[in-house]
């Protein structure tokens, strides 16, 4: 009868967790409350009578400690040696529909900005404060029949302070791709390292690559602080900053990640067999580097136009 129980595949089972469903209700909270929030920001009403960035707050702070807690206990799974070859490569699955899932999640705002791009004459709907339709015009009243779009001054329709110019791409722009590159090339050579079980190289590498992440947030925060236009009552301005925006967030994330695998490797987690868990942070954070690539090239160059001012 002893035998009757004898694991007898490569498989892992999870034991029962309270994690999914805690997570799953801490995601609730926080939807209802950036809903509350976004309601009382647009009418001054919340949602159920909810109202401010509390429950929000609640919200996410419960999602944060919930990942803490469940993937430390991934992480004891593994040290226990659950995480067998095959449970492993079926960990790298997971890993990848993840990023097909985000790469899709960016061809929607690249496909709202080319949408304006290509098309800047196209009909344009007139919303109120509530969201209400109130008219139509056309993008050309809007844009001057132009992307990037005529200046404010120029443009008798547009709402001041709006778009005047767009960023130089020869400038932070630029230093924040190299940075990225550079950043690339660092979480190579921390995997390389690793391979070779050079622990060494692997905290180097991995401390270069969070410090270089973390001054590209920097630079985007000032960059940002110079736009020639605002987020709000114009296309240009929230395509540009939900794209970039979101990829800085994305920026952030993989710091965080990779700052997590530079703590466990200086603890001695990861071998040259098994280190999934930097695997995964250095696929997340080259896809970072090739959404970057992608913005560089299409909004920042591309995008500029002919009346990119120099000065932002």
């Amino acid at each position: 009868m002893s035998d009757s129980h004898t694991k007898e595949h490569d498989y892992h089972l999870v034991d029962p967790s309270p994690w999914p469903l805690v997570a799953s209700i801490f995601a609730f909270i926080g939807a209802l409350g950036s809903i509350a929030w976004m309601r009382t920001h647009v009418d001054g009403e919340g949602v159920f009578g909810i109202t401010g960035p509390w429950v929000f707050a609640v919200g996410i702070a419960g999602l944060i400690a919930t990942a803490w807690l469940w993937w430390r206990d991934v992480i004891r799974e593994a040290h226990r040696g659950d995480h067998t070859p095959v449970v492993q490569l079926h960990l790298r699955y997971g890993m990848i529909l993840f990023i097909a899932s985000e790469v899709m999640f960016f061809v929607a705002w690249f496909w709202a900005y080319f949408d304006s791009a290509l098309f800047p004459s196209g009909v344009h709907e007139l919303l109120n404060n509530a969201g209400q339709l109130v008219g139509l015009t056309t993008r050309n009243e809007v844009y001057g029949g132009q992307w990037p779009p005529i200046p404010v001054e120029a443009t008798a329709t547009a709402i001041p302070g709006n778009f005047q110019s767009t960023f130089d791409p020869w400038g932070l722009p630029l230093v924040n791709t190299l940075i990225l590159l550079l950043s690339g090339c660092t979480v190579t050579w921390a995997h390389h390292a690793l391979l070779q079980n050079d622990r060494r190289g692997l905290t180097i590498g991995l401390a270069l690559t969070v410090l270089l992440g973390m001054i590209f947030t920097v630079l985007q925060v000032v960059e940002y602080s110079h736009a020639g236009f605002s987020y709000a009552g114009h296309s240009y301005g929230s395509t540009f900053f939900m794209a970039t925006g979101f990829h800085g967030a994305h920026v952030v994330i993989g710091t965080i990640f990779l700052a997590v695998c530079l703590f466990r490797a200086m603890k001695g987690h990861f071998t040259p067999r098994q280190h999934f868990g930097f695997e995964a942070a250095a696929w997340y954070w080259h896809f970072v580097d090739v959404v970057w690539l992608f913005l560089f090239a299409c909004i920042y160059v591309w995008g500029a136009g002919a009346g990119t001012a120099a000065g932002h």
